[in-house]
């Protein structure tokens, strides 16, 4: 197994933002089937969110090959621990 590459790292982050997008614009059921259109269930809407921010804490937790260090360098998580937050008070 290699190291991620810079442009590897880049689009993980960039594939997080949709999640937090997801996350805060479909953050009540109402917006999320006003917006959609879906006839999925409140029970289905919330497991889309879960979905979402486990995907979100997955990310944030990726480390390099040696398995401590983060891959993360720069980036600001403020956005994405915000999505964590409100993605778990919909599905809690």
């Amino acid at each position: 197994m290699e190291e991620k590459t810079a442009d590897e790292i880049a689009a993980i982050f960039s594939a997080a933002g949709d999640s937090v997008t997801l996350i805060n614009t479909d953050a009540s059921y109402s917006a999320y089937t006003t917006r959609t259109g879906s006839s999925d269930t409140e029970a289905e809407w919330k497991e889309m969110i879960q979905r979402n921010t486990e995907h979100l804490e997955i990310i944030k937790a990726y480390k390099k090959v040696d398995g401590t260090t983060s891959i993360w360098t720069s980036e600001s998580f403020t956005a994405i621990d915000a999505a964590i937050t409100t993605g778990k008070a919909i599905y809690s």
